[in-house]
């Protein structure tokens, strides 16, 4: 008798060691297919808030709950078995108490099995990592383009483009990183920003529009793959784009339908007698 083997998942302390070393390759995830199909070429498995506007068709990733966050969450988690699964805190679920943001988190990693979780926020979020990395919750800081604070922002754009604006993006990170995060995402910084704050600070650094000099990489997968065309960031490169296949595939099967090609009879379910029954 055999036993199959499972894969062992990636933990937060390897995805902390990987600081200067080979790059961490991460991309977000939903839903268990995607899970299935990105997990062994991955590191780290960001289920983002992002689904909002990439599954759900919101403007923004404000509407998004954290019962939507578990829901997902848990998806992925059943989906992947090798890579480590960071689940973000939508917003309005961390901001108001770090006493708010570890029930939150604990909701999240009691009822997924994620490893830990993301937030957003530089200096003024620092006591809220301090106070859920102390209770055993990893946490993933997230700092420069912001999409919770887009309307504080005015939009999406990059930030560090002025001295005071790169001081303060340089600013966060390190606080968050001084507070106890295994890591820091940073979005839409400058080039040169993002490359001083990775010698900076002494966890790995995750890049989105940032700078090839940080220890990792991360892209929303939709658009890495052609399957979310409302808007592409210039900071995306496109390895695929399948979102003309899958509308091919269904213009075909809906002229097959209306020409009563599908199904055929390899299709059906036959009585016994009939050639090709069963």
């Amino acid at each position: 008798m055999t036993t199959a083997i499972r894969a062992r998942r990636i933990g937060i302390p390897e995805i902390r060691s990987r600081k200067g070393g080979a790059p961490l390759v991460c991309l977000t995830a939903y839903t268990t297919p995607m899970a299935r199909w990105l997990d062994p070429h991955v590191d780290l498995l960001l289920v983002g808030d992002s689904l909002g506007m990439v599954l759900y068709g919101f403007a923004s990733t404000l509407p998004v709950t954290l019962e939507m966050m578990i829901a997902h969450g848990a998806a992925v988690v059943r989906g992947a078995a090798r890579a480590c699964v960071i689940v973000d805190l939508p917003f309005g679920s961390y901001q108001e108490s770090p006493a708010q943001a570890f029930r939150s988190a604990a909701r999240v990693m009691a009822e997924t099995g994620a490893s830990g979780v993301k937030l957003e926020g530089g200096a003024e979020m620092a006591a809220t990592v301090r106070f859920l990395t102390e209770r055993g919750i990893p946490v993933c800081g997230h700092v420069g383009l912001m999409p919770q604070a887009v309307n504080l922002a005015g939009g999406f754009r990059a930030t560090g483009r002025s001295e005071e604006e790169a001081e303060r993006v340089r600013r966060d990170a390190r606080a968050i990183a001084e507070a106890g995060a295994f890591a820091v995402v940073l979005e839409g910084v400058l080039e040169p920003v993002a490359a001083a704050i990775t010698r900076e600070v002494a966890v790995p650094t995750i890049g989105i529009g940032a700078s090839p000099a940080c220890d990792g990489q991360i892209l929303v997968t939709e658009d890495l793959v052609g399957l979310f065309a409302d808007f592409t960031p210039r900071f995306v490169k496109r390895y695929a784009d399948l979102g003309p296949r899958i509308a091919e595939a269904a213009a075909a099967y809906a002229e097959e339908v209306r020409r009563r090609r599908f199904p055929g009879p390899e299709h059906c379910f036959l009585p016994r007698s009939a050639p090709g029954g069963g």
